[in-house]
């Protein structure tokens, strides 16, 4: 007897499989070295990154230069992307800690606050971020996690989706080290 394998199920499929692969902060309790945004961030900071669409391939790949510091009680993250096309962007964050590893976030572009939340060696952000698209915007929501590997290096790993459906996906390593210096 042949089944029919319809759209429905084939949807059905997907989400239970996306459903069950989602990283949850409890894996990461008793990690090390523990996450600290503000220790990690704070000075200057560097990141080579990549965003890739829905199908895999790569659609644009940047450099980000940061400077962290502290601004009474918010912690600033002054973030300074350029892109291998020649376009600039930047981002001011503006990071509330609220206690028991957990932060609110402000920027110009992201719609309402980020919320974050470490735990071991793991921080996880989530918030709505407005780009540019032709001569409007979109809101992208982020499911942004980042993982500390050692005192020097952050793997950040974000997954991009709108109204639900995953759009691409945004993978970024930190360094504390200019990793261009003596480059020629």
């Amino acid at each position: 007897m042949i089944q029919r394998f319809t759209v429905a199920s084939a949807l059905a499929l997907t989400l239970l499989l996306t459903g069950c692969s989602s990283m949850k902060l409890e894996q990461f309790q008793g990690t090390t070295p523990a996450f600290d945004l503000t220790e990690y961030f704070e000075g200057q900071t560097w990141a080579h990154g990549i965003f890739e669409g829905r199908g895999g391939e790569i659609k644009r790949q940047f450099r980000v230069e940061i400077d962290g510091y502290w601004e009474g009680e918010e912690f600033i993250l002054d973030e300074e992307f350029v892109y291998d096309d020649g376009e600039t962007d930047q981002r001011t964050w503006r990071i509330t800690p609220t206690g028991e590893g957990r932060y609110v976030g402000r920027a110009g572009d992201i719609v309402g606050t980020a919320e974050g939340h470490e735990v071991g060696q793991a921080l996880n952000w989530r918030y709505v971020l407005r780009l540019p698209y032709g001569d409007s915007t979109i809101d992208v929501a982020f499911d942004d996690w980042m993982i500390r590997r050692s005192e020097n290096v952050v793997i950040n790993r974000a997954t991009v989706k709108k109204f639900g459906i995953r759009v691409g996906e945004v993978t970024l390593f930190f360094t504390k080290t200019d990793p261009d210096e003596g480059a020629s």
